[in-house]
């Protein structure tokens, strides 16, 4: 099948016009030869964006979301690859769990699925996975996501295991014992009366994992920073040569922990939401190029997991359809950083990290791409998402960047435009 999308800005391109043959970009052909013509509206064409931090609940946990409708909310947000972490049940530990989870992406067919394999059986931290395994069923790196690996040595023995497979490890950094709160810790946990977390908890891990990086000369990727003092040694440690890369998502740089006041867990998350020098830090940790990447972490949960009391609802909030939205709207429309940039932080780091191979436009490339108003303003809606759930704190936020099309491999997997 022969398709022009046409009435289109194109990402680094001087042209209005994109051609798909099949499933790959495409030389020029004539208006004639085309089996169908889409008009983008004014849209921008982008390459499909690439989330390296998400969780799509199946198996196991159904009642949050399935690799079908996670996938399809990717889609919605512009998403055509997608990296699902191993805190699934059974835990994404061995090769017949990876397998079933590509299995049932290949069905849904809505993102390229590259699963990341636990780091340590049953995410426990005591016992190396069985990572030459999963890597031949099909994942791209190990983690253990929400469950840092708290003992030095068996994190050390993770990056030299899974460095003989050319895996990434990515750590969640942070220091349990000093975590038992449910928000940063900070004037605003005093005064509502809700255990804190500190920065510290998180600092102490992430300088932990520089130093082991560098000592043994191995890469290492630290998730979801939040905190001054993790953007801070990043960028030291990257100064020095040491091999580490990191991510940051939407809400560390959108949102403050003033907004836990009310008691909404929408706003619970983790790591918590910060406060506004903290939030300043990882603008300009995206500025500078501290950070590579900005992931979702993507969380779908249940209504009866979040309306309930502030301390015992659980962590995380939906990412796939805000994501580009909200970078756009407060990191491009404000001046922060370019469109170039974002799309970088959204596509080819996150590609280049896992290797995956995502993000090229030219002929003969797979047509994954995604097109955005970047002109117009629109009101997030919750009830509009595609997940299963609807754990959003951006429900009635004013964004630019809704998605008009989405092309996976030169299928529609969303679409806007009629």
């Amino acid at each position: 099948m022969k398709t022009i999308l046409t009435n289109c800005k194109v990402f680094g391109k001087d042209t209005d016009k994109i051609y798909i043959d099949g499933e790959k970009f495409s030389k020029p052909f004539k208006d004639s030869e085309a089996d169908e013509i889409i008009d983008c509206k004014g849209g921008t064409v982008v390459p499909g964006l690439v989330d390296m931090h998400c969780h799509l609940r199946e198996p196991g946990f159904e009642y949050k979301g399935t690799i079908a409708t996670e996938t399809a909310s990717a889609a919605k947000g512009g998403y055509t690859s997608v990296c699902p972490m191993p805190n699934t049940n059974p835990v994404a530990d061995n090769a017949a769990v990876i397998s079933g989870i590509l299995k049932k992406a290949k069905e849904a067919n809505n993102c390229r699925v590259y699963p990341i394999g636990a780091a340590t059986k049953g995410i426990d931290g005591d016992q190396i996975s069985e990572m030459g395994l999963m890597k031949e069923a099909g994942i791209v790196a190990v983690s253990d996501d929400g469950h840092p690996i708290k003992n030095a040595g068996i994190m050390r023995k993770v990056l030299e295991y899974s460095s003989d497979f050319d895996l990434p490890v990515l750590n969640h950094c942070e220091d349990k014992s000093l975590s038992e709160g449910a928000m940063n810790e900070g004037e605003v946990s005093t005064c509502i009366g809700i255990r804190g977390i500190p920065t510290a908890a998180e600092d102490i891990m992430i300088a932990r994992d520089i130093i082991l990086s560098e000592y043994l000369n191995i890469p290492v990727h630290i998730c979801h920073v939040s905190t001054k003092g993790g953007v801070r040694m990043i960028r030291e440690a990257k100064a020095r040569g040491v091999k580490v890369t990191c991510e940051t998502c939407p809400h560390y740089f959108t949102m403050t922990d003033d907004l836990c006041e009310n008691y909404d867990s929408n706003f619970k998350m983790h790591p918590p939401l910060r406060t506004q020098e903290h939030v300043d830090a990882i603008i300009e940790g995206i500025k500078d190029g501290t950070i590579d990447a900005i992931a979702t972490d993507h969380a779908p949960h249940h209504s009866d997991e979040k309306d309930c009391e502030f301390s015992v609802a659980l962590n995380g909030i939906l990412g796939f359809e805000s994501a580009f939205a909200l970078g756009y709207t407060y990191l491009v429309k404000k001046g922060v950083i370019t469109l170039e940039r974002l799309i970088d932080l959204m596509c080819f780091a996150p590609s280049k990290i896992l290797k995956l191979g995502r993000g090229g436009m030219e002929e003969g490339d797979d047509a994954d791409l995604a097109v955005f108003d970047l002109d117009h303003e629109f009101v997030f809606d919750k009830n509009k998402m595609l997940s299963k759930s609807l754990n959003t704190p951006y429900d009635g936020w004013k964004l630019y960047g809704e998605t008009l099309l989405t092309v996976m491999g030169g299928k529609k997997t969303y679409e806007k435009l009629q």
